[in-house]
């Protein structure tokens, strides 16, 4: 069994998707499999968050004891990394592959991501913590890369515009994921809470004079009854913003301008 303490002392070659598991003698409980037990932590993850998964409260919900899942997984990271390879499998690369142009298939990739993200709330704070190499992670990243690629970007070129895109698809997702879930914990709908927080400064006396340059702003944004339109409206605006950027940085490489 591998033990987080050995997965600390060299995290940078720490992964599920790298070690050699050795396989159990006889046979797991019945009706028990690696595909039930990540499906399963899954939806505790979605519904519960990551603090409050453990190997215990998963036997439970499994209907198992909690040594049956040492079968198929070493320790809760293991568990983790499964289910955040599962999560991307939900982007839709054969969609992606379908799609005409590159600018369109960036911004499929671009808007499953965002999805996926917030969907899974629990997917943020984990994608930084784990090298993320499984089968269907690897597949999403092959197909960014190509996609890039496609743009005729030189090589040193494409890691920036990857990340320009795609570290803003993270950061978004981020930011709605975590807001629908403060708007969840208060009870209340996101366009509730998201009105009732903006109008706590804005309405504040004593920060008047420190918000009028924002009220404009401010004003237009409280002035849209649905707030899920509006996270739509700003992420496809951004986007296109971004792809008329790598299009104009494009057009510098090929006119040999690549100073600016």
């Amino acid at each position: 069994m591998v033990k987080a303490a050995d997965r600390a002392k060299n995290p940078a070659r720490s992964s599920v998707w790298l070690e050699k598991r050795a396989t159990r003698s006889g046979g797991g409980p019945a009706g028990l499999d690696r595909d039930r037990i990540v499906a399963v932590a899954v939806r505790m993850l979605d519904d519960e968050g990551l603090a409050k998964l453990s190997m215990r409260k998963l036997a439970t919900e499994l209907g198992v004891t909690a040594m049956s899942l040492y079968w198929y997984v070493d320790t809760k990271d293991d568990i983790i990394e499964y289910a955040m390879d599962s999560v991307y499998g939900e982007i839709d690369l054969a969609a992606v592959d379908a799609a005409g142009t590159w600018q369109e298939r960036i911004r499929l990739l671009a808007l499953d991501y965002r999805r996926m993200l917030v969907r899974h709330g629990w997917m943020s704070p984990s994608a930084g913590q784990y090298l993320n190499i499984g089968p269907n992670s690897i597949a999403v990243g092959h197909k960014i890369h190509d996609t890039i690629k496609e743009t005729g970007l030189s090589l040193d070129r494409r890691p920036s515009a990857m990340s320009a895109v795609f570290q803003f698809v993270y950061g978004y997702g981020t930011v709605e994921s975590q807001f629908g879930r403060r708007a969840a914990e208060a009870g209340m709908s996101q366009d509730e809470f998201y009105v009732d927080s903006v109008n706590a400064f804005r309405d504040d006396p004593e920060l008047t004079d420190r918000i009028e340059g924002l009220r404009e702003i401010l004003d237009e944004r409280t002035s849209h009854d649905d707030l899920s339109a509006l996270w739509d409206r700003d992420f496809d605006y951004a986007l296109d913003v971004l792809i008329a950027g790598i299009e104009v940085m494009v057009a510098r490489e090929a006119a040999g301008d690549t100073e600016k």
